[in-house]
């Protein structure tokens, strides 16, 4: 038995002084609210209902029941209606997480203008570069770039993003342009990324992928010093292309190596596996989806 069907079917017998007419109202067969009442009647151990052939009345029992049960159905169709209004209309806290640089430069503008068009809707914007799972942590939505593993999350696809090597006109004035992935050994190098990352550089030749491990003269886990350094004719580092598409538009670096790259990395908005997407993040998705032009390739 659904204790919230047969309340249902209790109350609407109440109200209407009748099974039929409750039957009529809830889309049922007589049978089937006298079969709700009855088992009803049996979990509270109790008699709800006196049943003659003119009229149904209400117990004493009945009576104090169904003021608890009113109460319990207006709960429960309250609760409804606030999980339909967020699916639908966009409304409560939205919790994004993203990489650190990329956040900051391309996920925070998005994010000012979806507050914008949804005064309804909060926005907790988390940057970080560590992986994160999404369900412990709370999170509603996230930025992801590179290739995914098999998880449970859904993955919208939102761009895509080269891994390239640059360099300052000075730099290579002095030293040469590398024609080739092996010509880096005999280059300045300045290795970006997680301290515990691999410090392979990999290329594509002739159709096969090659790995070169250079030996830099500074490292940093900030792609703003190694670009920085690498302005200042530091040498030569590789980075994701968004973070220097301002030095190149500025022409203070310039790419190397281009047709050695490897293939783009994709961009991602995942999200936790739902039946039901809620309007925040639907609307979320959209305005990336709208607005921006994450294809860096």
């Amino acid at each position: 038995m659904d204790r919230i069907d047969a309340m249902q079917a209790f109350v609407a017998v109440a109200d209407l002084e009748g099974f039929a007419p409750a039957a009529r109202k809830l889309g049922l067969s007589p049978s089937a609210i006298t079969r709700l009442i009855a088992a009803l009647e049996e979990r509270l151990g109790a008699r709800l209902l006196q049943r003659t052939t003119r009229q149904v009345t209400l117990t004493d029992a009945g009576s104090r029941y169904l003021e608890r049960a009113r109460r319990i159905l207006a709960d429960v169709e309250e609760a409804e209606d606030a999980v339909e209004s967020e699916r639908t209309r966009p409304e409560g806290r939205l919790v994004i997480s993203a990489p650190f640089g990329f956040g900051r430069l391309h996920v925070s503008p998005v994010v000012s203008a979806y507050l914008k068009r949804y005064p309804d809707v909060g926005v907790d914007l988390r940057l970080s570069d560590r992986r994160i799972n999404l369900v412990e942590d709370g999170v509603d939505l996230a930025v992801r770039i590179g290739h995914l593993p098999d998880s449970t999350l859904v993955a919208r696809h939102v761009g895509r993003m080269r891994r390239i090597v640059v360099a300052s006109a000075g730099y290579l004035k002095l030293r040469g342009r590398p024609k080739r992935p092996a010509d880096l050994t005999a280059h300045d190098t300045i290795q970006f990324g997680a301290m515990t990352a691999t410090p392979d550089w990999r290329f594509m030749e002739d159709g096969r992928e090659i790995r070169i491990t250079p030996t830099p003269r500074f490292t940093s886990n900030s792609s703003d010093a190694a670009i920085q350094y690498a302005e200042q004719d530091g040498g030569l580092t590789r980075v994701m292309a968004y973070q220097a598409a301002e030095s190149l538009k500025a022409r203070r670096l310039q790419i190397v190596l281009a047709e050695f790259e490897q293939p783009a990395v994709p961009i991602h908005v995942v999200y936790p596996t739902t039946r039901l997407l809620s309007a925040k993040v639907r609307t979320f998705i959209d305005l990336v989806t709208e607005i921006t032009d994450w294809y860096f390739d």
